[in-house]
C-alpha cells in the first residue's frame, strides 16, 4: 500500500502523521523545533524523527517509498531545497499554507492564524495567497510578540513622559527593575518571550492594554479587508490569540470553523503528489 506523510512543522515543535491514499491516519509522530529559516540542521532533525516515528507507528516502511507534504514555518524564505529529505516525492509550503488547506479544504475562504506569530491568506479557486508571516523583525502585526514588544515600548516612552504612567505601566516597570531592566529584556528576548506579556494585556482593563488590542483589531482587520475580495465578511481564526481577535472584530467580521487541521492540510498536500 502506497503510504502518504504529512508533516507540520513550527517553531516550537514538528507533528507528523501517516495515510494511505485515502482512509484514516495509520500512525502519528512528534519532534522538535522545525523552522527551516533559523535552524535548518535542527529543522531536518525534527522532521525526520516525527516521520519516522509515524512511520513506525502505520506498521514501518522505507522513507524512500512514501510521498511527504511538508508545511514548515521559515518556507517563505529561501534555502530550503538545501534540506535534501530522503523521500521518493516532497513538496514544501509554509505552514501558513498547510493551515488554511486544512480549515477550508477545496473550498474558498480567508484564514488568520495569529498565535507568537501572525499570518493571514486566502483560497480562492485553489489558489492561495498569503499576507504577514514575515516574523517580529519585519511584520507578525497583531501577534502576541508585536503586542508584548509594543507593550515594553510603551512602557519606555512612559517613562520618558511621553504617555501617561498607567498602573498596568508601573507594574511592568517595576516587576522589571525599571527603565533599564526593560531595557536588557528586550535585547535578548526571543518573539516566545514578548509573547508571554500579551496575557497580561489581553487580562488587564489598563487604558495601555486596550490601546495596544485596539492597534492589534486594526491591522488584522487591514489585513482581512486586503484578502476579502468577494465581500464575504468569513473568516477562520486560529492560534491563541485568534478567538481574541473574533470577539474585537465581531460582528464586521463572522468567525467560521476550520474543517480541520495543518496537519489536514499536510497530508492533503502529500496525497496530491500520488
Amino acid at each position: 500500500m502506497a503510504l502518504f506523510l504529512g508533516i507540520d512543522g513550527g517553531g516550537t515543535g514538528c507533528r507528523a502523521v501517516v495515510a494511505g491514499a485515502t482512509g484514516p491516519v495509520l500512525g502519528r509522530g512528534t519532534g522538535g523545533p522545525a523552522n527551516i529559516t533559523s535552524d535548518p540542521v535542527a529543522a531536518r532533525a525534527s522532521i525526520l524523527a516525527a516521520a519516522m516515528q509515524a512511520v513506525a507507528a502505520a506498521g514501518g516502511a522505507d522513507l524512500g517509498r512514501i510521498h511527504a507534504g511538508l508545511g514548515l514555518a521559515g518556507a517563505n524564505a529561501a534555502g530550503h531545497d538545501a534540506l535534501d529529505l530522503p523521500f521518493a516525492r516532497a513538496r514544501i509550503v509554509t505552514d501558513a499554507q498547510t493551515a488554511v488547506m486544512g480549515a477550508l479544504g477545496a473550498g474558498d475562504g480567508i484564514v488568520a492564524a495569529i498565535g507568537t506569530g501572525s499570518v493571514f491568506a486566502a483560497q480562492r479557486g485553489g489558489v492561495f495567497r498569503q499576507i504577514g508571516g514575515k516574523g517580529l523583525v519585519l511584520g507578525d502585526e497583531g501577534s502576541g510578540a508585536w503586542l508584548g514588544r509594543r507593550l515594553l515600548a510603551q512602557v519606555l516612552r512612559a517613562a520618558d513622559g511621553f504617555l501617561a504612567a498607567t498602573p498596568l505601566v508601573q507594574a511592568v516597570l517595576a516587576e522589571m527593575g525599571g527603565e533599564a531592566g526593560v531595557i536588557s529584556f528586550a535585547a535578548r528576548a526571543t518573539p516566545a518571550d514578548f509573547a508571554a506579556l500579551a496575557p497580561r494585556i489581553i487580562e488587564s482593563g489598563d487604558p495601555l492594554a486596550q490601546t495596544l488590542l485596539a492597534d492589534g483589531a486594526r491591522e488584522v482587520a487591514a489585513a482581512l479587508d486586503l484578502l476579502d475580495h468577494d465581500q464575504t465578511r468569513q473568516v477562520v481564526f486560529l492560534g491563541g490569540l485568534g478567538g481574541i481577535y473574533a470577539g474585537l472584530l465581531a460582528p464586521e467580521w463572522q468567525a467560521v470553523d476550520p474543517q480541520g487541521t495543518a496537519l489536514d492540510g499536510a497530508l492533503m498536500l502529500a496525497r496530491g503528489l500520488g
